[in-house]
């Protein structure tokens, strides 16, 4: 006989994390309750939201660079990407700012008006730590360390009780959806289905037998149960197509966005998702229109551009956002690299956005008061609200829930 201990153990099972892990996948674990229970002020409208986060502080001013100004040559006379036209020159996107050439399989996106970046945009609380500033764009909250994430928050406006209305790709679930609402967690590279003992009949029947009940605990197993085989089905044909190819693709992020969109085209209540990407920090060798940054942008560009493919008909239901939790320094220092900054670029993709646009207040570089680094002039929450509001239709009391305290200080016309 196998003890209920020993089951739970074998589970996964952490009752004081809220978190139940079952092979490959991990849900967060909400309190029992019924659909009545559940906030029904938000109906699901088909409408998807993904953000993508990069981890380490991404150097914005290199990713929409403002070409037109000379001051940005003189402090990176190294990595500053050159001007438009010439060779390795940034993509011109108006007369101000240019995208950097690594990034050109999203150009079009910008050229079809699906694409926009909101320049000096970041946290209203200035930090040069990681862990702070990560923090404060998962919880929605700078200043505060909250054990909930606002992505988590706002599944609780949802009236779907379906398991998986949330996806992210990674080890872990993240900050950003941590709470009492259920997450999907999927294992990053192209493989999601190797087998588990639950798989295994006599042991399915003995859980089964075990969380047969109507307890929380039970109710939490047969959710989990039933989300992995949902997620096993999703990606059935893949995998067999994968085992004929006769080896695994690479694990890049263009494998994932496109896991992430097969998943979100085949399961219509899977209506958020969230990767992250790390290796922005670029203190040594951040290089310019070639070098770590732009290997790693090129990366993030195919990724992205994938990410619409597979999408498809979805993309016009579909808002992605990218951002970072900081900056990076106007100058770049001694080894060929930058240090962390404040102000940054946040971008916006999908057929909601009204793209071909650098959206937020802009400072010419000569006249900053501080020279070190760019500053804050867009709470980086007021296109995530406008996201929130415009595209999934969030009421201000909702809105009040996500992003508690805050109050819009830009006028965008983002979406």
């Amino acid at each position: 006989m196998i003890k209920r201990r020993a089951l739970l153990k074998f589970a996964g099972l952490g009752l004081a994390a809220q978190t139940m892990a079952v092979g490959q996948y991990s849900w967060a674990v909400r309190p029992a309750q019924s659909a009545s229970q559940r906030s029904a002020q938000t109906q699901q409208t088909g409408k998807r939201l993904i953000v993508v986060f990069l981890r380490g502080g991404i150097d914005g001013l290199n990713v929409v660079a403002p070409y037109q100004e000379d001051r940005y040559y003189q402090l990176r006379p190294t990595i500053a990407v050159p001007r438009p036209a010439q060779t390795g020159g940034l993509l011109k996107l108006d007369e101000r700012f240019g995208l950097h050439p690594a990034l050109a399989p999203i150009l079009p996106l910008w050229q079809q008006g699906s694409l926009a970046f909101v320049q000096a945009c970041g946290s209203p609380v200035l930090t040069r730590s990681h862990f702070d500033a990560q923090d404060y764009f998962e919880t929605g909250e700078p200043g505060f360390h909250n054990t909930e994430g606002w992505m988590n928050r706002l599944l609780a406006t949802s009236a779907d009780v379906s398991p998986i209305e949330a996806a992210t790709i990674g080890a872990t679930i993240p900050k950003i959806l941590a709470g009492d609402q259920p997450v999907a967690n999927l294992p990053p590279g192209p493989n999601p289905l190797q087998p588990m003992a639950l798989d295994r009949l006599p042991i399915a029947q003995a859980f089964d037998q075990i969380y047969g009940g109507d307890d929380a605990l039970s109710q939490l197993y047969r959710e989990a149960k039933a989300t992995r085989a949902t997620l096993r089905a999703t990606f059935a044909a893949d995998h067999e197509e994968l085992a004929n190819n006769g080896a695994p693709l690479p694990v890049t992020f263009a494998v994932d966005a496109a896991k992430l969109a097969q998943l979100m085209k085949r399961q219509p209540a899977v209506h958020l998702g969230f990767m992250a990407l790390g290796g922005w920090d670029t203190h040594v060798e951040q290089g310019s229109s070639a070098g770590r940054l732009a290997t790693l942008l090129g990366y993030l560009g195919e990724g992205l551009a994938t990410l619409k493919q597979e999408l498809g008909a979805l993309y016009a239901e579909t808002v992605v956002v990218v951002m970072s939790e900081f900056g990076r320094t106007l100058h770049e220092n001694g080894n060929g690299g930058t240090d962390h900054g404040y102000g940054n670029v946040l971008w916006l993709l999908g057929g909601a956005v009204k793209g071909g646009k650098v959206y937020g207040d802009w400072t010419d570089l000569d006249r900053l008061e501080n020279p070190r680094e760019l500053p804050v002039h867009t709470d980086f929450r007021d296109p995530l609200r406008l996201a929130l509001q415009r595209h999934l239709g969030l009421s201000e009391r909702e809105l009040a829930a996500v992003f508690p305290g805050h109050r819009m200080t830009q006028k965008l016309d983002l979406l």
